[in-house]
């Protein structure tokens, strides 16, 4: 079992930058990827990106990538999303995923492991 641990979340202000980080713990050694996804309320989970993580090879959605960036630490079993010009439409609970392996990044069902989430408000 793999625990993953979501940090970060927190209010700030449009335009604003915030990182948040995910901490894996328990059998680390079978992580082949990981990722964030981010849900409002009432809607589907929003794949944000991904990260392979022993090649550092990312991934994101089309409508994520010129603002976030996913990156890894292996040494310390830790992922991380660098979120930069955030806008109120941001707002959300951002989940850390591990999967031990994948068919695709971008899919809920590739990812058997899930942070409790962190939430991220931004503010107009």
């Amino acid at each position: 079992q793999v625990q993953l641990v979501e940090s970060g979340g927190g209010l700030v202000q449009a335009g604003d930058s915030l990182r948040l980080s995910c901490a894996a713990s328990g059998e680390t050694f079978m992580i082949y990827a990981m990722g964030w996804f981010r849900q409002v309320p009432g809607k589907d989970r929003e794949y944000v990106g991904g990260i392979i993580m022993g090649s550092g090879t990312t991934d994101y959605a089309d409508s994520m990538k010129d603002r976030f960036a996913v990156s890894g630490d292996n040494a310390l079993n830790t992922v991380y999303l660098q979120m930069s010009s955030l806008k109120p439409e941001d707002t959300a609970v951002y989940y850390c995923v591990a999967a031990g392996s994948i068919y695709t990044l971008k899919s809920t069902s590739s990812y058997k492991y899930w942070g409790q989430g962190t939430q991220v408000i931004v503010s107009s």
